[in-house]
């Protein structure tokens, strides 16, 4: 209640000084010319969105500015600011929105541009995994498992009509951030055909069915424990494998290898490799498994925080992502090949939707990216990126109950 008062009390002076720079632009107006008056709502816009909206000045679901998105927003609201500020439209492909994507999230990007440029060089031979030499493997839920999760259906939010996916720009501005390294077009992403696609799983929880598995398992939170595995992202891992066990009765895998660890030290720069002979030879073992997810957390600028709110629990968000195998400057890279990129974008996509349905605000816009990932090892496999560096381990938690419902929903076509 108190936290809902207190809301309230923010809106209204939020509001009040909203109205109030209304009133000061048009009676100053008179006075100041149109280059002032707009260097004075930029900064005003800056300080607002900064203040009230730290959680998502790392998103960029339209591609364009969050300032000139908030900004629209308010204008909406009150008219006489659109005579002071004017938003332009960018392409998603330019120059500009590249640079911007890079800034708003260099952390992550210079991580992964080290690895994938390793993946893509010639192949390593005589590669060792270190750490973790056993994966654990549990035994099989029992079907009624099943029935826990039927008590706990939700209704959906909102919906979204499939005439809209019949419009490319529509569903890549609405639902993809591409990065500068690559490009799609609407033959590359048919999304009516993608959002149709069957989904389903077929193997019965009497054998393995779901692989967990963490290429950077050393992914830590803000208040993680030094040593203490179950702080980590191995640990939330752990607890999306309970929920899919426990809730929806479903046979999963979870592989607690270390991959990023080389000789006692940090080394990301091959843990793709290694991470991709590990789990070959799981899935090998246990050829029944149709879905592999590889669980990370991302990494975002330090006054960032990917959080929103589910049920009442502050949860981290997540973002799906596709490596596409393909680059602007080399085109196709034809020695990592994925003959299963279509089927991971339907996966991607039916996941983000399914967030977009029930979870409104939880999922970050799908981020497509050049390399490979090690997405091909399945059709359904699934790449996730939970909350940042600057998330909680608690925030953390609780993403994976509105992750493992949706991914039911995915898997069940419910």
């Amino acid at each position: 209640m108190k936290r809902k008062e207190a809301g309230k009390t923010v809106s209204a002076v939020m509001w009040i000084g909203m109205l109030a720079l209304a009133v000061y632009i048009v009676i100053k107006g008179l006075s100041l010319d149109k280059g002032t008056v707009e260097k004075i709502m930029l900064n005003v816009q800056q300080q607002a969105v900064e203040t009230y909206l730290p959680g998502v000045t790392g998103e960029n679901r339209e591609g364009d500015n969050l300032i000139s998105w908030a900004m629209e927003k308010a204008k909406e609201q009150i008219p006489v600011l659109n005579s002071s500020y004017d938003s332009k439209e960018i392409s998603r492909e330019d120059v500009t929105t590249s640079a911007r994507i890079m800034e708003e999230n260099q952390e992550f990007l210079e991580a992964r541009l080290t690895e994938e440029n390793q993946e893509a060089g010639p192949d390593s031979s005589g590669l060792e995994i270190t750490g973790g030499e056993d994966s654990t493997q549990e035994e099989p839920v029992e079907e009624e498992a099943r029935s826990t999760a039927a008590s706990q259906e939700r209704a959906p939010v909102t919906d979204i009509s499939l005439e809209q996916f019949q419009d490319f720009n529509f569903v890549l501005s609405n639902f993809y951030t591409v990065d500068s390294t690559t490009s799609i077009t609407a033959e590359q992403l048919n999304a009516p055909e993608l959002v149709q696609m069957d989904l389903r799983m077929k193997t019965g929880n009497d054998q393995p069915q779901i692989l967990i598995y963490h290429t950077h398992s050393q992914e830590e939170f803000i208040d993680s424990v030094p040593g203490d595995t179950n702080t980590t992202i191995v640990g939330v891992g752990a607890y999306l494998t309970k929920i899919l066990k426990e809730t929806y009765g479903y046979n999963v895998i979870h592989v607690t290898d270390t991959f990023d660890i080389v000789d006692g030290k940090l080394d990301r720069n091959q843990a793709y490799n290694y991470a991709q002979e590990r789990i070959s030879q799981v899935l090998e073992e246990n050829p029944s498994i149709e879905v592999v997810i590889d669980l990370h957390r991302d990494g975002v600028a330090d006054n960032q925080r990917l959080v929103t709110e589910v049920d009442g629990k502050q949860t981290a968000k997540v973002m799906f992502f596709n490596g596409l195998s393909r680059t602007k400057q080399n085109g196709e890279i034809t020695y990592l090949p994925n003959p299963y990129i279509q089927d991971n974008l339907a996966f991607s996509l039916q996941m983000m939707l399914a967030c977009e349905k029930y979870y409104p605000d939880f999922a970050r816009t799908i981020y497509l990216r050049g390399y490979r990932y090690n997405l091909h090892l399945r059709p359904k496999t699934l790449l996730v990126e939970c909350g940042a560096q600057t998330n909680t381990v608690e925030e953390e938690m609780n993403a994976m109950e509105p992750l493992a419902d949706v991914l039911n929903k995915v898997l069940t076509g419910t």
